[in-house]
């Protein structure tokens, strides 16, 4: 009957020590937010976006208060015990949170440095890159943790973790060749973090699909194609098999335009039109604009035309910009080097023209 009494005034405690974790939580975000207008006034172009680790510290500051003064209150065990349980796991929630929100932070930290939207760029898609995989990883191993150390807090569940451990030998092999997918992916989105085939923003081939590469997760990879369809490949698909990187190392590329004219065409003159197209044009970067004669059949010759350009969709309009105005140019000027097919007329015994 007095343990019943007690629960009011016990209760109010709690209550109290928990309102005192808000008020100090306050007390801390109101120190913390001074002290980081100060050092945004040193470092005025880096947004820390420390916002986001607000929720988190609200969450958790609670539960870390009255584990803190718990042991100076006379609170029966019946009550103590499952109150120390759930402020475990409450705890648990919240630094995985916040860790999780940390290295949000850190991460929009470290791309501040990087301008994403310039021309060059490789740089900054790499870094944003690596952040990315690193993030996912991360995120998993830490609600992994997390989920592992609260069903490790109730004594059941340990007990029979303990049991299956001990006699899942068998069982142990199966789940490893199931899983044996699963893990090679997760190794695979590790090794593409580190070593960097792709980037956030490379321009690939892929399937036949030419696009960029839009997202990459632990599993699988999102390649956006040059119509705005989403092309999603395995993140093993680009460590087991071959694909087309065209800014590897670089944005600049080789554009390859071939025309088909007739043995009569000014070879001189049309090199003197690509110069005047190229030059323009803003699509061309200066640095290569030339016609060769690559080949030649029974009845035309094979002109190839190489143009340079500062990435992968200036040089595909300036492919088609060079093919259009040099066809113009022919028809204009040399219709006559428009691709002919020759026929030759002969008399037959009878004077009738024939073909041969």
């Amino acid at each position: 009957m007095d343990f019943i009494q007690s629960i009011p005034k016990q209760l109010s405690i709690l209550i109290l020590l928990a309102a005192s974790g808000v008020f100090f939580y306050a007390l801390f975000r109101f120190i913390l937010q001074r002290w980081l207008v100060q050092l945004h006034t040193l470092i005025k172009d880096v947004d820390l976006n420390y916002e986001l680790a607000y929720a988190p510290l609200g969450f958790l500051f609670p539960p870390l208060f009255l584990l803190l003064t718990l042991p100076l209150i006379d609170l029966s065990p019946t009550y103590r015990n499952p109150l120390d349980h759930i402020l475990s796991i409450w705890t648990i929630v919240g630094v995985s949170w916040l860790l999780l929100r940390l290295f949000q932070i850190l991460k929009t930290l470290i791309l501040s440095r990087y301008e994403i939207s310039a021309k060059d760029n490789l740089e900054a898609r790499r870094v944003s890159t690596q952040l990315d995989v690193i993030q996912r990883v991360i995120g998993f191993l830490v609600i992994l943790i997390a989920a592992s150390t609260i069903l490790m807090t109730f004594e059941k569940i340990r007990q029979i973790g303990v049991s299956i451990l001990a006699s899942a030998g068998i069982a142990g092999i199966i789940i490893g060749f199931a899983a044996q997918r699963s893990i090679a992916t997760l190794i695979a989105g590790i090794q593409i973090a580190i070593t960097q085939p792709i980037r956030i923003d490379d321009v690939v081939i892929v399937e036949n699909e030419w696009g960029w590469i839009e997202e990459i997760t632990l599993t699988y990879v999102v390649v956006r194609i040059w119509d705005q369809r989403r092309l999603i490949v395995p993140i093993t698909y680009f460590i087991e098999r071959p694909f087309q990187n065209w800014t590897r190392e670089t944005a600049e590329l080789l554009g390859t335009v071939f025309i088909y004219a007739d043995y009569r065409a000014p070879i001189d003159e049309l090199r003197q039109e690509l110069q005047k197209i190229v030059a323009e044009t803003p699509l061309w970067d200066r640095r290569v604009a030339k016609m060769q004669v690559t080949n030649a059949t029974d009845k035309t010759m094979e002109l190839r035309v190489l143009v340079s350009a500062e990435d992968a969709p200036k040089a595909w309009d300036l492919r088609c910009l060079v093919r259009e105005k040099l066809i113009s140019f022919l028809q204009r000027q040399h219709p006559e080097s428009l691709p002919h097919v020759r026929v030759e007329l002969e008399k037959d015994k009878d004077g009738v023209l024939s073909t041969e």
